[in-house]
């Protein structure tokens, strides 16, 4: 087999020589321009199928942020530290990211229609389970059991969509796909923040989702639609061995650059999110005449980051989709460009929270715009770059390797080296840290993300020296089975 995927066989050989495949690459190609900006061709199920897919990916961030929403009365009830605190979310992502690839090589094979039932029906009911557990390491096994079940859907749904789009077309229904996360992300803090206080307990937060996932199991098995893989690109080309799969996916540079600058992505929104709100909230107690809860911040910064996905997101598909036809490499450009402005504008945030009440807010919400620029055009050149019967598996494999080296140990990272800062801060070790050394190790610890957003950037643009020639390997491999077939 090579490079691009396609299993090399006597027929094959035979029918198909460089310039025929040349000229089959070229008439699919143009066959496919046809439907690229054609959205009136778009069918009512297919719409439907994309607002099922949106609905789940929001109600499935939601749930992944709620507890962020409500951190602190997380803490006091459990009597817990940073560490610990940041240790629930590591075990989510682990669960999550260990099981990827599990359903990327299911994804690939068998019904992804069940396959998604599944996860949602088993993330949803361990959700809403682990809302009623008092102990804390039970718990953070529930939220484990949670992880697992959102890998599963995580892992298919962006396939679908590949499978039913082709071109300009499909980057915006992932644009529309992946503008859920920073809106569901957002929804997430203000849920957990607002039903807490409504209920008098942070646990009442956590039983929203789950009767949302009811009804997300229910539209994808009688409403959503399941391609045949490849469907919206012609490509006949076979599954080939798990073994295969991986091997060609790391041989891809454009695939691998991406998936590394990626993780850098996951690292920094898994730690900001999950810290953001208690940092800032540390930050403006410092400050004279200022007094405001947990909860507030939590639904401010909720606010800030619906809005800056509402922004971000189809600002990323629009330039992705005005420049791709004069700048093929422009996808990969506009992702690092975008990590390399939001670097110094998280930075500044940072360091104007102990000062400042809108400036943190203002300064973070600038740098998560730019974040944003990167969600549904990476998507886009993951599946491009890649033959549509490997896609699941390349989705879970990215998932494995951003998680895994990204928000895996990101928030419990930042809890880890906060709670060290705060002895090396602190006059009196026997004493409880102050709340300006908090501040302080905290804000010490976050300045690590700023880094981590340069490096990504960086990965970025060394994708888009390869990402063109990716990509025509992929197209030449779909239309030479097209011609054979």
């Amino acid at each position: 087999m090579d490079q691009s995927g396609i299993t090399p066989n006597t027929s094959n050989q035979q029918l198909v020589n460089s310039s025929d495949n040349e000229s089959a690459t070229a008439l699919l190609q143009e066959k496919q321009a046809r439907r690229r900006d054609n959205l009136s061709d778009v069918t009512f199920i297919e719409y439907m199928t994309v607002g099922i897919l949106c609905f789940i990916n929001l109600i499935n961030y939601m749930d992944r942020f709620t507890i962020a929403g409500v951190l602190g009365d997380v803490k006091k009830e459990f009597g817990i530290g940073d560490d610990k605190a940041g240790l629930l979310q590591t075990v989510f992502v682990v669960a999550y990211m260990v099981f990827a690839p599990i359903f990327g090589y299911l994804g690939d094979r068998y019904s992804r229609r069940t396959i998604m039932a599944f996860g949602v029906a088993l993330w949803s009911l361990t959700t809403f389970f682990g809302s009623f557990i008092g102990n804390f390491a039970l718990f953070a096994f529930f939220r484990g059991l949670v992880g697992i079940g959102e890998a599963s859907y995580s892992t298919i749904a962006p396939t679908i969509i590949s499978d039913l789009f082709v071109g300009n077309v499909r980057s915006k229904m992932l644009a529309f796909f992946y503008f859920a996360i920073p809106v569901g992300s957002g929804l997430g803090y203000i849920v957990g923040s607002v039903a807490g206080a409504a209920a008098g307990n942070w646990r009442w937060g956590l039983r929203v989702t789950p009767f949302l996932g009811a009804v997300a199991v229910a539209l994808i098995a009688w409403v959503m639609q399941d391609p045949e893989r490849g469907q919206a690109e012609d490509s006949h080309i076979k599954a080939t061995s798990y073994k295969d799969d991986i091997r060609s996916l790391i041989k891809n540079p454009s695939f691998m650059l991406s998936t590394l600058a990626f993780t850098c992505v996951a690292f920094v929104t898994g730690a900001l999110a999950w810290w953001g709100p208690q940092f800032i909230y540390l930050g403006l107690t410092l400050q004279p005449d200022i007094n405001i809860t947990i909860e507030r911040v939590s639904l401010i910064f909720g606010g800030i980051t619906m809005t800056s996905g509402l922004i971000g997101v189809p600002m990323g598909a629009w330039l992705g989709a005005a420049l791709i036809k004069r700048f093929p490499r422009s996808h990969a450009v506009i992702c690092g460009v975008g990590l390399l402005v939001s670097a110094p504008a998280m930075t500044l945030g940072m360091v104007l929270a102990e000062q400042y009440f809108y400036g943190p807010f203002i300064s973070m919400f600038i740098g998560e715009v730019f974040l944003n620029l990167n969600w549904a055009i990476v998507a886009d050149m993951s599946m491009y770059v890649v033959i549509p019967p490997r896609r699941s598996t390349a989705e879970a494999f990215q998932i494995l390797i951003s998680h895994m080296l990204g928000d895996a140990g990101s928030p419990y990272l930042v809890g880890v080296i906060s709670e060290s800062l705060k002895r090396s801060l602190g006059t009196a070790p026997l004493d409880a840290p102050s709340q300006s050394v908090q501040f302080r190790a905290l804000q010490y610890a976050l300045f690590v993300t700023c880094y981590v957003e340069v490096i990504g950037g960086i990965f970025f643009l060394l994708t888009s020296i390869y990402i063109v020639r990716d990509k025509l390997k992929v197209d030449r491999a779909i239309a030479a089975t097209s011609k054979v077939i």
